[in-house]
């Protein structure tokens, strides 16, 4: 498939990641419960529009190392792969984590689309977890060039919007719920956290074409 390999692995696996609460889950949540649902999905729009600015750096990047040297494409692997296995441990190890809510009455529509877009792309952990997680998934003898890359970071995005959607929506009318049940949070964080370290071994014993 355009030099995708394992695509309903992919599929699964970010789906997975999509509903781990992480920042921007957080900044989502924050907004939805102090201004409403609108404020809520313009929220979900700027993150998911700053995670597009990802996926195509990504696309770009991993697509000129991978044409030019298979060691530096190595290197990058290697790197994110360290890293997602840096995650899991972190994940594991979390004991717990609070809802950090912040006073936003007063702000625009377009300042909360804007502030989302920032909070994502000048996040580093999501520029590095992209091009650890995209490569998993792209066939060694890749022809197409980005298109892998954009196919897979695209469907990422979709996926994580109409996820962060429901969360924005669900926060809007249940906020209580959500401030007084960490369980559900904490469960998630374990399972991905293994999920991220067993992909990150996976990673390590990748060999270069």
């Amino acid at each position: 498939m355009v030099g995708i390999t394992s695509f309903g692995l992919f599929l699964l696996t970010a789906l997975l990641m999509n509903i781990t609460p992480g920042t921007d889950t957080m900044y989502i949540i924050s907004r939805s419960i102090s201004q409403g649902k609108k404020a809520g999905i313009y929220s979900v729009l700027g993150i998911s529009t700053g995670s597009l600015v990802h996926t195509l750096l990504a696309a770009i990047g991993l697509t000129v190392i991978l044409t030019t040297s298979v060691v530096l494409f190595t290197v990058v692997k290697i790197i994110g792969a360290g890293y997602l296995v840096y995650l899991g441990i972190r994940m594991l190890i979390q004991k717990s984590s609070n809802f950090q809510l912040k006073d936003t009455n007063g702000m625009s529509i377009k300042k909360i689309y804007t502030q989302g877009i920032l909070t994502n792309v000048t996040n580093p952990k999501v520029a590095l977890f992209s091009i650890s997680f995209l490569p998993q998934f792209i066939s060694g003898d890749n022809s197409y060039g980005p298109l892998p890359f954009i196919i897979l970071g695209l469907t990422f995005v979709m996926t994580g919007t109409v996820w962060c959607l429901i969360v924005a929506i669900f926060a809007s009318i249940a906020t209580k719920k959500l401030r007084n049940n960490p369980n559900v949070e904490f469960i998630l964080n374990k399972i991905t956290g293994v999920i991220f370290i067993g992909l990150g071994i996976k990673l390590f014993q990748t060999k270069a074409t």
